[in-house]
């Protein structure tokens, strides 16, 4: 969780110096993540295939959240933009289950309603404290595109050759966009995109698709609500943001909506199994 996190902090870092720019950021990091997972592949013995249909599905998504993401964190400081990205996950995640004919449980709904809620209540535009829209408009893109791409990888064999696959195939296209907007990029800024993309998101997403069986769904799920709060904190100490009272209470509300929907499925599960 606290690589998931830094990709926040990492991406939000980079940019404020002024001289690095978001589609850069961006290319970096994807190139590095691919040549990270792309290296641990090839020691498994078993790189997947590149052309096939599921590759259009996640290499789009995945292209959606790395644009998103970068861009959102011109203006959004790191445990803001971690929280719209967490919460608007989930609400993607929801409404997906919803079109593919899942009906969930009662306390799942209402937990839905009251993140979405929360995220409301936080991007309100003009209130006191509220995110600049545009910048929010960017998360909520990165948001809808991970959470795409999280429903898309569900019946994947091997998840990490999946992202392996996507990340590669992603390359260019993640160049494409530098070209098109060419921005700058500082030393320190392409030493903060490597890393946020071979070892937060490369190496990161390796070791949670290893530990990911061992846990239970609900721990698992449950073990992600520490995301934004740790970005929030990794914002306040490495970088100097502020935590507004209307942060903590908008991320109280949305986390307590999401752990609502998640025990609240989980325990409809066990009374039917039992």
């Amino acid at each position: 969780m606290a690589a998931f996190a830094s990709n926040s902090i990492l991406n939000r870092w980079a940019l404020l110096d002024g001289e690095t720019g978001p589609a850069a950021f961006q290319a970096v990091r994807v190139v590095a993540g691919a040549v990270c997972l792309g290296v641990l592949l090839s020691l498994r013995g078993n790189m997947p295939k590149l052309l096939t249909r599921r590759r259009v599905a996640g290499t789009g998504s995945l292209m959606a959240y790395m644009l998103g993401f970068s861009f959102a964190y011109v203006a959004l400081d790191a445990g803001v933009g971690a929280l719209i990205l967490f919460g608007g996950v989930q609400v993607t995640m929801f409404a997906g289950a919803l079109i593919n004919g899942e009906r969930p449980p009662v306390l799942r709904w209402i937990g839905a309603f009251v993140a979405f809620g929360g995220l409301i209540w936080l991007l309100w535009p003009g209130a006191v404290g509220a995110p600049a829209l545009g910048a929010a408009l960017m998360m909520g893109v990165a948001a809808i595109g991970w959470g795409v791409y999280s429903l898309a990888g569900r019946g994947a064999t091997d998840p990490m050759a999946e992202t392996g696959a996507n990340f590669i195939c992603a390359v260019p296209f993640a160049c494409l966009a530098w070209l098109i907007v060419q921005d700058g990029m500082s030393g320190s800024g392409v030493v903060l995109a490597i890393v946020c993309g071979a070892v937060t998101s490369g190496l990161g997403y390796a070791l949670w698709y290893r530990v990911l069986p061992k846990l239970d769904a609900a721990v698992a799920a449950l073990a992600q609500l520490t995301v934004p709060m740790i970005a929030v904190l990794g914002g306040v100490v490495i970088l100097g943001e502020g935590a507004s009272g209307r942060l903590i209470m908008a991320s109280a509300v949305v986390l307590g909506g999401v752990a609502l929907g998640v025990l609240g499925g989980q325990r409809k599960i066990g009374s039917k199994a039992s």
